[in-house]
């Protein structure tokens, strides 16, 4: 493939998982951007937001995906909040097709509790936090996805059958 597939979507998703998958299946190369800032910047996310603030996070985070288009044919694990910017979304669009992949706010909860790398989510680790913080960015993943994908009550290969089905059309 000459371009990039950006797995975007809520944590907990399931965007790593599914592109260490997708990668095994496909042979493409596989990045995750929040590993990636994370050696970069020598500090684990959480620290970044507690010494510097989201705003200097998101913008380590546009000048990370503009890095990590300059190679293409790879999968690229993209956080949460990386499609809140509209120069991140030109940046994914230009070098990739964006892959939305959702889930229920449960769905969410069930695979994210017990972590305590989710800084968004620190003091409010429950369903009703998680819809709220959800609907909030849902309108903008839909608007920004050239693909949709649900993960709910799904096994890891019948995502990636899914997404190889939808790369064809």
């Amino acid at each position: 493939m000459d371009k990039n597939i950006m797995l975007i979507g809520f944590m907990g998703v399931g965007k790593s998982t599914v592109s260490r998958a997708l990668s095994t299946k496909t042979g493409m190369p596989e990045v995750d951007a929040d590993a990636y800032i994370v050696e970069r910047e020598g500090m684990a996310i959480t620290d970044i937001f507690e010494k510097y603030g989201e705003d200097y996070f998101r913008d380590i985070e546009t000048e990370c995906l503009r890095e990590l288009q300059e190679q293409k044919g790879r999968i690229i694990s993209c956080g949460g909040g990386a499609v809140l910017r509209d120069e991140n979304v030109e940046i994914m669009k230009e070098g990739g097709m964006i892959l939305l992949l959702t889930a229920k706010p449960e769905t969410i909860f069930q695979r994210v509790r017990y972590s305590k790398d989710r800084p968004i989510l620190n003091g409010h680790m429950n369903v009703e936090y998680i819809a709220e913080l959800m609907n909030k960015r849902n309108p903008r993943y839909t608007s920004v996805a050239d693909i949709i994908i649900e993960t709910d009550d799904k096994e890891i290969d019948q995502i990636v059958t899914e997404i190889e089905q939808a790369l064809k059309k």
